[in-house]
């Protein structure tokens, strides 16, 4: 551990090296893995803190929601590689000759893959609130940030933590397009374990390969064991239920090292005290804002700072407008028409693995949410299955099926596949382990037949889960189009036409012009689709399948 914080910090604050050697020796894995490791962390980190905050103002207020929630669409449209361009050339202006430029924008790039899939998730659960909880606060004079703690984040904490591993298995599926890619002429690379299985990959070397997805196979066994387990364990007192459940969460072994006598004294005389002094400070300092905030001058003073930051973000959104149509202009009417053509067919991949993933994730899902000694034996298997990148063995994958006539297609549509069907499943799971145990008892004793169980309780309890699921996994399908449908493997470049192979050869070619115009195309079929599809769901789900008691 201490080594690998001294070579982070000796190579992030060193000079910059874009082309950094990438070692095939299996012994350089460890020190890979906790390169790779630090940017997850810093990347979760920051897209959490995010989240939070862009879920809270987008369901507080009717006006943010109309402006920020189409925002986000758009940007969960958006590909990881699409990002490239603009995050690397500002990272690099801010730190010049400076590895930590290089370093920071990587860890952006990894944040454009998981923060939607968050703050879509607190977004969801903020408008699936009972009212009476609500009222409940309102009649305890709550404070905003009193609310905030104690019935905001304990509601959504479920679907928090499940949407926060998914997010971070969709980090782990993009990070060897996060630490090592093609910027026109210009060819980055980081050390870490994504880049050793870029190379691997493209010199066809299968021995790599698999001590590449061993050693990450690894990784998530531990984080699954000491972080991911004791969190779900932790969360399951956050269920909204008015009888207690039947079943007790499994001790792991973090849960047990953490009952010994020296961590509980820690808790209770260190972490414990801290943390109610910092909700009372909070608390003070919201009620303190409240009052400086409804005096007038103050009132005046914020509508004025709330209009220059307005002026500035449209001043800003213009000059790029003028810059982005100086670019389009370039095109001609043939590339208009092959973008089109190629948006259609990568359409159609991405309903189809959705229609796939949606058959097997549902039932599965379900069975895994409503039995805890399921879900003990099947969660590893789960979360290490999603976490293991597809990328990874996409070029096993691709020795299979290229022998065949059209196999790059159905290659493509398997890692499409593969890159979205975990979203589903974990949000199915989210939602089947949040239907309260009252409400499955009530089923049990009214012997509801099979199809009646899932009529009236399972479809309704998991539905806004489900809403949320499919709609990051749309997201998630058109982001893995653009390495299902391009991919450099065995020192030459496999394709299918398609959107995500338009976006991966702009990129390579330094195409800007058609890396705009497909971007901007994918960016408008995922929002009118979430317009016409999505919202009207999340709609049925907030209004008509929320809890209320």
């Amino acid at each position: 551990m201490i080594f690998g914080i001294y070579a982070i910090g000796r190579t992030w604050l060193g000079p910059a090296h874009p082309q950094a050697h990438i070692s095939q020796n299996p012994r350089d894995l460890p020190l890979y893995a906790f390169y790779s490791l630090v940017r997850m962390v810093i990347a979760y980190a920051i897209s959490l803190l995010f989240a939070l905050a862009f879920g809270y103002a987008a369901a507080s207020s009717r006006r943010a929601e109309m402006i920020m929630i189409p925002l986000l669409d758009i940007l969960q449209s958006i590909p990881v590689l699409s990002f490239l361009p603009g995050v690397m050339l500002a990272m690099v202006a801010v730190f010049p000759h400076s590895q930590l430029g290089i370093e920071f924008g990587s860890i952006l790039l990894i944040f454009t893959g998981q923060a939607w899939n968050i703050a879509f998730s607190f977004y969801s659960s903020l408008k699936t609130i009972p009212r009476d909880l609500r009222e409940a606060a309102i009649i305890y004079r709550f404070s905003r940030w009193q609310r905030f703690v104690e019935l905001d984040l304990p509601f959504s904490t479920i679907g928090l933590v499940w949407n926060s591993m998914v997010s971070v298995a969709g980090g782990w599926f993009f990070l060897m397009a996060c630490e090592m890619f093609v910027l026109g002429k210009r060819d980055f690379r980081l050390p870490g374990l994504g880049s050793f299985l870029q190379t691997a990959a493209s010199h066809g070397d299968t021995r790599a390969i698999l001590w590449g997805v061993a050693a990450m196979i690894a990784l998530v066994v531990l984080l699954d064991q000491f972080v991911w387990r004791p969190i779900i364990l932790w969360a399951d007192k956050f269920k909204f239920e008015q009888v207690e459940s039947s079943s007790t969460p499994h001790p792991t072994l973090l849960h047990l090292i953490g009952r010994t006598s020296v961590l509980v004294r820690l808790y209770r005389r260190l972490f414990r005290p801290v943390v109610n002094r910092l909700t009372l400070l909070f608390t003070v300092s919201a009620r303190r804002a409240a009052k400086t905030f409804a005096a007038p001058k103050q009132h005046r003073l914020r509508q004025r700072m709330a209009y220059l930051l307005l002026a500035g973000i449209l001043v800003g959104l213009g000059f790029t407008v003028f810059h982005a149509i100086r670019e389009l202009s370039d095109l001609h009417r043939e590339d208009y028409v092959e973008l089109f053509r190629s948006a259609a067919l990568t359409f159609l991949r991405v309903n189809s693995a959705l229609l796939l993933s949606a058959l097997w994730t549902v039932p599965v899902g379900v069975a895994i949410g409503f039995s805890p000694r399921l879900a003990r034996m099947a969660q590893p298997f789960v979360q290490m299955a999603a976490a293991v990148p597809a990328t990874a063995l996409f070029p096993i994958i691709l020795l299979f099926f290229l022998r065949f006539r059209g196999g790059m297609e159905f290659a493509a549509m398997l890692l499409m596949l593969l890159g979205t069907q975990w979203y589903i499943l974990f949000n199915v799971i989210a939602g089947a382990m949040a239907i309260p145990s009252d409400l499955k008892e009530a089923a049990q004793i009214f012997h509801f037949a099979s199809w009646d169980r899932w009529r009236f309780l399972i479809l309704p309890g998991i539905f806004p889960y489900l809403v949320t699921g499919l709609v990051t996994a749309s997201g998630g399908a058109w982001n893995a189009s653009i390495i299902a449908e391009y991919f450099h493997f065995q020192g030459r470049t496999v394709s299918v036409p398609g959107l995500g192979s338009t976006i991966s050869s702009a990129s390579d070619a330094g195409r800007f012009d058609m890396l705009l115009a497909s971007t901007l195309i994918m960016a408008t079929i995922v929002v009118l689709i979430n317009r016409l599809v999505w919202r009207r769901l999340y709609r049925l789900a907030s209004s008509r399948f929320k809890l209320e008691t």
